[in-house]
């Protein structure tokens, strides 16, 4: 199973006014616990369940100041389907004679090797990594992530949403050609540097987060999707415990905790708020559920008007969760926001 330790070494936040967009100098004194090089990434997938695979991926690295090094791309035969052509432009012939993920893994892990792993929703990219190293029997070389989400936040740049466009557009970088993975690898880095060079000029503490990779991973059986068409199912391992693609549900421990009512947005999370998860999260949804659950929430099976919070990647799907949520006027956050909040969820109000 994906472990993904949230916890920030220090615990703390520091967060800033907002600044203006220019790209500011570097500061006479950099902080010295910063790392000495990144490793920004994107890639582009078939899918965004635990079975879906990488078709495309591409590297910016960067030294300890945000400058570009140089620059890696490269298609990948998934062995599958393709998934959203339409997003990712790549379709199963144009992918047929690329090469295989365990062939350009040594190329990969190069360019990672040493670097903490940028990306914007990091732990989507790191999670998709992971697992395709553990099918090839690899190891990801990768033991720090930042997401530039997590970073925006803590920097308190004034984005109307947390979607790349939106950060590129604050730095004034130019999208190319959106969900390539090389241009979206050059517009993160490309914003990357002011944020970091922000951070640093502020002595921010970076959001940086442990990566533990996949030990194992085991193919299952050829599962059907809806519409008809196949995909290969698969279950990973890592330190202790298995699981496979299809699982029964757990019976839960009842929350100690009081619901405590709505999400505030911009606040905390609070430890008895009832939370409700629709559609298809990056890291596996049980482990999602369970982080809610050592926090001190309650997982919701649907929504109701007592629902204190709706996790969702897609707000604008026309789910029964979704439509509920709209209808009660329940806070609906995605994800990585989620994730974000999970690191600092306070105790639940005395009696």
């Amino acid at each position: 199973m994906l472990e993904d330790q949230t916890a920030r070494t220090d615990g703390t936040s520091t967060r800033i006014p907002a600044q203006p967009a220019a790209d500011a100098p570097a500061p006479l004194s950099w902080p010295a616990g910063y790392p000495d090089g990144y490793a920004v990434v994107d890639v582009e997938t078939t899918g965004l369940a635990r079975d879906d695979r990488i078709v495309s991926a591409a590297v910016y690295r960067l030294d300890a100041r945000g400058e570009v090094e140089d620059h890696w791309y490269t298609p990948v035969n998934p062995q599958r389907d393709p998934g959203p052509t339409w997003i990712h432009g790549l379709t199963a012939e144009a992918l047929a004679d690329a090469p295989l993920f365990a062939e350009i893994a040594d190329e990969f892990a190069t360019r990672l090797e040493g670097r903490v792993l940028v990306a914007h929703n990091a732990i989507f990219d790191w999670s998709m990594i992971a697992r395709e190293y553990a099918r090839a029997k690899r190891e990801a070389p990768v033991r720090q992530r930042l997401c530039t989400i997590a970073l925006s936040k803590e920097l308190s740049l004034p984005l109307p949403n947390h979607k790349l466009e939106s950060l590129a557009a604050h730095y004034g970088v130019v999208q190319q050609r959106a969900h390539h993975a090389l241009d979206d690898a050059r517009v993160l880095a490309e914003a990357f540097r002011p944020s970091l060079r922000l951070a640093a000029r502020h002595q921010v503490r970076l959001p940086l987060l442990a990566c533990q990779p996949l030990t194992e991973w085991s193919d299952a059986v050829v599962s059907r999707r809806a519409g008809g068409g196949a995909s290969t199912g698969s279950g990973y391992r890592s330190y202790g415990g298995g699981y496979g693609t299809w699982r029964p549900s757990r019976k839960r421990p009842a929350c100690p905790y009081p619901n405590p009512g709505r999400y505030e947005p911009e606040g905390r999370l609070v430890q008895g708020m009832r939370v409700a998860i629709s559609g298809d999260t990056s890291v596996d949804r049980e482990l999602l559920e369970d982080r809610a659950i050592e926090a001190g929430l309650h997982i919701a099976t649907s929504v109701s008007r007592l629902t204190s919070l709706l996790v969702t990647n897609d707000p604008d799907s026309p789910t029964s969760k979704v439509v509920k949520a709209r209808t009660y006027g329940t806070p609906v956050v995605d994800e990585a926001a989620f994730t974000q909040l999970l690191q600092d969820v306070a105790p639940a109000p005395e009696n």
